[in-house]
C-alpha cells in the first residue's frame, strides 16, 4: 500500500506545525483527515485553528471533519470518536501528535505545568487510543503513531528538563506497552521523533530562533506517510527517527526540507549525533 487514499485518520493538534503537515500529506493521497484539536477561535500567538486546518486539508485534496478535542476531557474524546465514525464510517489511523512542552529544571516547573505536561502527554494519548480502538481493530490496515522520542536514559536528557523528559519518554513506553497488547489485533504502534529540531510555532511563540536551524514540518509528515502506509503487521513496537525512515525509503537529498538553506540543522532532543 502507497496511498492512505480513503483511509481516515485521527489526529490530535492538527491545527498547526506537524499535526496539520502529517494531514495535509495524507489529504494529497485523497484521505479523510479528523482534525482534533483545542484552537476553534484565532488566537494572535499561534496561527491556525481547526477550520482552517480543515480548509487547506480539502484544498489539497482530502475531507475534513474539525473537531474541538481537549484530550485531557475524557468525555470529549469519546465525542470526537464518535463523530468521527458517524461521519467517516470508521477510523484506520489515529496520530497522537497532541504535545505540552516546558523546558525548565525542577525548581523552575509550576505544578500547574507539570500537570499539563503529563495530561496531554501521557494520560491524552492513552485516553485517545482506547476511545479509538474499538474502530482500529475493524480497520483493513490499523496503525497507531505516536509523536514521541527513542529512550536514552543518559542524565543528559534529564537534567535540565526532567519533568518534560519524564513525559516524553511515557509516551513513548505507552507506545511500546501498546503495541506488544495490540500485536495479535495486528494494529501497529510506532512512535515517530525528528533527527533535527523542527519549525514550528511552539518556537517561534517563545521568541526563539532556533527554527531557523531547523527543518520544515514536511519532513515528518513524509516520514509518517511511509510509516503509515506499510501493512500493519510487519513493524510494530518500533522507535522511528524521521530522517532513517526516509533514507530507508531511497530518499537521498534532505535539501528542501531546510528552513534556511545551505545550513546544517540543530539537532533535537534525544538524537545523539
Amino acid at each position: 500500500m502507497t496511498s492512505l487514499s480513503g483511509r481516515t485518520l485521527f489526529i490530535t493538534g492538527a491545527s498547526r506545525g506537524i499535526g496539520k503537515a502529517i494531514a495535509l500529506r495524507a489529504a494529497r493521497d485523497g484521505a479523510n483527515i479528523v482534525v482534533a484539536a483545542k484552537t476553534s477561535e484565532p488566537d494572535p500567538r499561534l496561527p491556525g485553528t481547526i477550520h482552517t486546518a480543515a480548509a487547506e486539508i480539502e484544498a489539497a485534496g482530502g475531507r475534513a471533519l474539525p473537531l474541538v478535542v481537549d484530550v485531557r476531557d475524557e468525555e470529549q474524546v469519546k465525542r470526537a470518536v464518535a463523530e468521527a465514525v458517524a461521519h467517516f464510517g470508521g477510523i484506520d489511523i489515529l496520530v497522537n501528535n497532541a504535545s505540552a512542552i516546558h523546558l525548565a529544571t525542577a525548581a523552575n516547573v509550576p505544578a500547574k505545568r507539570y500537570d499539563l505536561m503529563m495530561d496531554i502527554n501521557v494520560r491524552g494519548t492513552f485516553m485517545c487510543t482506547q476511545a479509538c480502538l474499538p474502530f482500529l481493530e475493524k480497520a483493513a490496515n490499523p496503525h497507531v503513531l505516536v509523536l514521541s522520542p527513542p529512550i536514552d536514559l543518559a542524565p543528559k536528557w534529564f537534567e535540565s528538563h526532567a519533568a518534560y523528559t519524564v513525559s516524553k519518554y511515557s509516551m513513548s513506553l505507552m507506545a511500546m506497552g501498546l503495541a506488544a497488547e495490540f500485536s495479535r489485533k495486528g494494529i501497529a504502534v510506532n512512535a515517530l521523533w525528528p533527527r533535527t529540531i523542527i519549525a514550528t510555532s511552539a518556537l517561534n511563540i517563545a521568541g526563539s530562533t532556533l527554527g531557523t536551524l531547523g527543518r520544515k514540518p514536511d519532513i515528518m509528515a513524509d516520514a509518517a506517510h511511509v510509516i503509515l502506509t506499510r501493512p500493519s503487521r510487519e513493524a510494530t513496537g518500533q522507535f522511528f527517527i524521521d530522517e532513517t525512515v526516509l533514507r530507508e525509503a531511497g530518499v537521498t537529498d534532505f535539501d528542501p526540507y531546510l528552513v534556511t538553506p545551505g545550513t546544517e540543522p540543530m539537532l533535537d532532543l534525544y538524537v545523539n549525533p
